[in-house]
C-alpha cells in the first residue's frame, strides 16, 4: 500500500512539525514586507503543510503592527477569493492564543471580518469599534457592519420602512460594492414608505415594482459584492422579497368613496409635480444663465399652449439663489393707452418684487420713460451683488402687436437692444410664437445675435405617461397601457392637450360614478379615452389652443391655412404634388408655406407624404373648419 501511493501520500497528509523551523519568522516577514500577496501564498502554505502556527502568527502580527495604516486594507485581502480565513482566524486571536502576543488593531480587525463571516453582525460590529477610528477604512467596516445588521433585522414591511437612510459616498471606499447595495437597499426604503403610505394607485404599483426589480438584481447579481458580506445582501434580499410579496396583493386596492379631486390643469401654467419633460430646455437655461460669467439673453419660442410659461415660472425654483427671475406677463399691460411708459410700469414692479427695489414713481415713467427705466435698471444692477437677473417678458407678441396699433414707437426695440448690452448681470427672456426675426420683420435691427433661440416642442412619450399616471401622490385612479399609448399617439405629447384629455377623464370618472350611480374599475381604458374626444365639449374646450395654432397658420407665408384644410381629410398625408394640386398654389409658395409650418411644429414629411403632426389639432380642422 505504501509503494501503491508513494507518489499521492505528500498530498493527502500534511508533514506536521512539532518543533518550529529554524529562522522561519524572519523569512515570512522578509516575503510579507516585500510583497504581501506572496508573503501571504507562503505563510498559508507553509501552515497548511507544516501547522507550524507560531512562527506564521508572528510573522503576521509583527508585520501588520509596523504599518496600522494598512491593517483593515491588508486583512480584507485575506478574504478575497481565493480565501485564507485559516489565516484570519490565527491574526483573530481565536486559538492559540496562550503561546502568541497578539497586535491589538490587527487582531480585533480580523475578529470582525471573522464573525462578519459567520453573520455575527453584533460581535463584528463590537470588534470594529475596538479599532481606531483614524486608521483608513476602520469606519467604513464598522459602520457597514451596523448597516447589514439594521438591514437583517427588518423582518416586514413596518421594520423596512422604519429604516432611517443615508446617503452613501463609496467612490473612495475599500469595499464600493458594498456601498452600492446598500444604497440598493436604502432606494427600496424609500419604495417601501410609498407602498405603505401613497394612495395614488399607480405610484404604489411602480414603487412595489421598483422594488422587486431591486431585489431580484440583489438576489442574482451581487458576485461584485465582496466575501463575507455577499451571502448577507442574499439573505436581506430574499427576506424582504417575501415581505413585499405577502403584500403584492392588497397593492392597488384603494376603495373611492368621493368625488377623485381633479389635478390635471387645463389653461393655466403648471407647476409643482406636473411640470415633467422639459428637463433639456431647464437644463440649457443653468448653462446660459449660471454657468457662464455675462447671463445670455433668450428667446423661448413655440405654438400656444406648449408650456413656455410654465417652463419661466418654474425655471427660477431650479436656479436657486444664484439667479432672479422677474416674470412679466406682457398680456396685462392692455392697449396700453400711456405708452411705452406704462408697459415700463409692469415691468418695473415685477423687478420690485422679485428683488425688493421699490420701482420709480409712476409719473416719472410715464414723463421720461427710457431715461428712468435706464437708471432703475443701473440700480438694480448696483444691489445685485454676486446675484444676476433674468427680465421674463411672456407673451412678447403683445410688444409687437402694441407696435403696430401705435400705442408704443418702435424704436422700443433699439431700447431693447440696449437694454440687453447693458450689464452681464441683468438678461431678457423673451416668450412668444415666433423668434425676433420673426416678430420684429419689418422694424429689425442687427441685435438678434444677443438672443439664444430656444425651441419649445412636444414632450416625449415617458413625459406624457408621466404626467397622466402621476399627477399628484394621492391620485387614486390608474391607466391601462394601450390607453396611455393612445393618447401620446392623440397629442403627440403636446402639455395643453395631455391635461385637458386628463381633465375630462377623471370629469367623466365622476360623474358616471357619483352622478350616474354607475360601478365601474378605477382604471381608464381606451374606450374611456375614445369617449372623451368624441365628446363635442372636449373640443369645445380645446379652441384656445386650435384657434391659435389655426390663427397662427394664418400669420408669416401665406397658403399655410389652405394647406392645413388639404391635409386634414388624410390621416396618411399627402405626398407633395397632390398637395400642390388641391391647392393651386406653385412649388415656391407651397415650400415657403409648408416650412413655416415645419418651423411651428404643425406639420412633417414622413415617408414622402405631408402629415399633420397632432392627430387631435388634424381631427379638428377636418370637422370644425
Amino acid at each position: 500500500m505504501r509503494k501503491s501511493y508513494r507518489n499521492h501520500l505528500d498530498l493527502l497528509f500534511p508533514r506536521v512539525t512539532v518543533l518550529p523551523n529554524p529562522y522561519i519568522t524572519e523569512q515570512l516577514k522578509e516575503w510579507l514586507r516585500l510583497d504581501w500577496e506572496t508573503g501571504i501564498h507562503n505563510a498559508y502554505e507553509i501552515y497548511t503543510y507544516t501547522l507550524q502556527f507560531i512562527p506564521v502568527i508572528q510573522a503576521l502580527n509583527q508585520v501588520l503592527a509596523e504599518e496600522p495604516e494598512q491593517v483593515v486594507d491588508r486583512i480584507a485581502h485575506l478574504t478575497d477569493h481565493p480565501y485564507k480565513w485559516e489565516l484570519v482566524r490565527l491574526i483573530s486571536g481565536s486559538i492559540y492564543t496562550n503561546f502568541i502576543q497578539f497586535e491589538p488593531h490587527a487582531r480585533a480587525v480580523a475578529r470582525g471580518f471573522l464573525c462578519l463571516h459567520e453573520e455575527s453582525l453584533y460581535d463584528a460590529g463590537k470588534a470594529f469599534d475596538e479599532v481606531l477610528r483614524s486608521l483608513p477604512y476602520v469606519k467604513e467596516m464598522w459602520l457597514i457592519t451596523l448597516t447589514l445588521s439594521e438591514l437583517l433585522n427588518a423582518n416586514n414591511l413596518n421594520d423596512i420602512s422604519a429604516i432611517k437612510t443615508y446617503i452613501f459616498t463609496v467612490e473612495y471606499w475599500r469595499r464600493p460594492a458594498t456601498g452600492k447595495a446598500i444604497a440598493s437597499f436604502y432606494r427600496i426604503v424609500e419604495d417601501i414608505k410609498i407602498i405603505q403610505k401613497s394612495s395614488s394607485r399607480s405610484a404604489r404599483a411602480f414603487a412595489l415594482s421598483r422594488a422587486l426589480g431591486e431585489l431580484k438584481n440583489l438576489r442574482e447579481q451581487p458576485d461584485d459584492v465582496p466575501q463575507p458580506e455577499r451571502e448577507i445582501v442574499r439573505k436581506i434580499a430574499f427576506k424582504w422579497s417575501q415581505a413585499i410579496l405577502n403584500v403584492a396583493s392588497e397593492v392597488g386596492n384603494v376603495s373611492i368613496t368621493e368625488r377623485v379631486r381633479n389635478p390635471y390643469v387645463v389653461g393655466d401654467p403648471v407647476e409643482g409635480n406636473l411640470f415633467v419633460g422639459r428637463e433639456d430646455i431647464l437644463k440649457q437655461l443653468k448653462e446660459l444663465w449660471i454657468l457662464t460669467q455675462r447671463l445670455q439673453s433668450v428667446v423661448i419660442y413655440g405654438h400656444r399652449r406648449m408650456g413656455k410659461t410654465s417652463i419661466l415660472l418654474n425655471a427660477a425654483k431650479c436656479l436657486g439663489s444664484q439667479v432672479k427671475v422677474a416674470y412679466v406677463n406682457l398680456l396685462l399691460v392692455g392697449d396700453s393707452p400711456q405708452g411705452v411708459g406704462e408697459v415700463l410700469m409692469a415691468i418695473s414692479d415685477e423687478i420690485s418684487d422679485a428683488v425688493n427695489i421699490s420701482p420709480p414713481a409712476d409719473a416719472e415713467l410715464l414723463n421720461l420713460p427710457y431715461r428712468t427705466f435706464e437708471r432703475y435698471l443701473k440700480q438694480v444692477e448696483a444691489n445685485l451683488s454676486e446675484t444676476g437677473l433674468i427680465i421674463a417678458l411672456d407673451e412678447f407678441e403683445k410688444i409687437e402687436k402694441l407696435i403696430e396699433k401705435g400705442k408704443i414707437d418702435s424704436d422700443f426695440m433699439e431700447v431693447l437692444r440696449g437694454m440687453v448690452q447693458m450689464s452681464p448681470k441683468i438678461a431678457f427672456a423673451l416668450a412668444g410664437l415666433h423668434t425676433l426675426e420673426e416678430m420684429t420683420g419689418d422694424y429689425s435691427h442687427p441685435f438678434f445675435a444677443s438672443f439664444i433661440n430656444i425651441k419649445v416642442s412636444f414632450m416625449e412619450r415617458a413625459a406624457t405617461r408621466q404626467i397622466l399616471a402621476n399627477p399628484h401622490e394621492d391620485f387614486l385612479l390608474d391607466y391601462a397601457p394601450e390607453a396611455l399609448s393612445a393618447i401620446s399617439m392623440l397629442t403627440t405629447g403636446q402639455p395643453y392637450l395631455v391635461q385637458l384629455v386628463g381633465f375630462q377623464l377623471v370629469r367623466r370618472y365622476n360623474d358616471q360614478v357619483f352622478e350616474m350611480g354607475n360601478s365601474r374599475a378605477p382604471v381608464f381604458t381606451v374606450e374611456d379615452v375614445r369617449a372623451v374626444i368624441n365628446d363635442p365639449e372636449f373640443f369645445q374646450r380645446g379652441r384656445y389652443y386650435f384657434d391659435g395654432v389655426w390663427g397662427q397658420a394664418a400669420r408669416g407665408a401665406p397658403g399655410q391655412q389652405e394647406i392645413l384644410r388639404s391635409i386634414a381629410p388624410h390621416r396618411e398625408g399627402l405626398d407633395i404634388n397632390t398637395l400642390a394640386e388641391i391647392t393651386g398654389m406653385n412649388e415656391t409658395n407651397l415650400q415657403q408655406a409648408l416650412n413655416s409650418l415645419i418651423r411651428h411644429d404643425v406639420v412633417l414629411e414622413m415617408d414622402g407624404k405631408w402629415q399633420i403632426i397632432v392627430e387631435l389639432f388634424r381631427h379638428w380642422v377636418d370637422k370644425c373648419i
